[in-house]
């Protein structure tokens, strides 16, 4: 792939991706073919700030978790009010990695 649609796809979908992702990624997409990277930016990125959001106001229910895809910690978050509350604290401290590492994933699968 052109260098330049890779650092352009790069500079703006930095945010989904945790740093340490990065430079896997750069080096994945350079030696991409060109008819995949529609694909590539097709992909329907979660964004971490918007999930440490919803998680803040609505981890509680389950729905941060929902939202990620892991049904089963949604439904056992919501059957007990966020385990208590312990469940939704943890979560605040690692939703945003868990969202960049599932954006890496979806990525990945596309790419590979």
């Amino acid at each position: 792939m052109d260098s330049q649609k890779v650092d352009l796809f790069l500079a703006a979908n930095q945010k989904f991706f945790s740093p340490t992702q990065i430079l896997t990624i750069k080096d994945r997409l350079l030696a991409l073919d060109d008819d995949k990277f529609t694909l590539i930016n097709a992909l329907d990125y979660k964004d971490p700030t918007m999930m440490i959001i919803v998680s803040v106001f609505a981890g509680s229910l389950g729905i941060d978790r929902f939202m990620l895809g892991d049904t089963g910690y949604g439904v056992l978050k919501l059957l007990t009010c966020g385990g208590c509350g312990i469940l939704t604290i943890i979560d605040w401290f690692n939703i945003q990695d868990l969202t960049r590492n599932q954006n890496y994933t979806k990525l990945l699968q596309i790419i590979s």
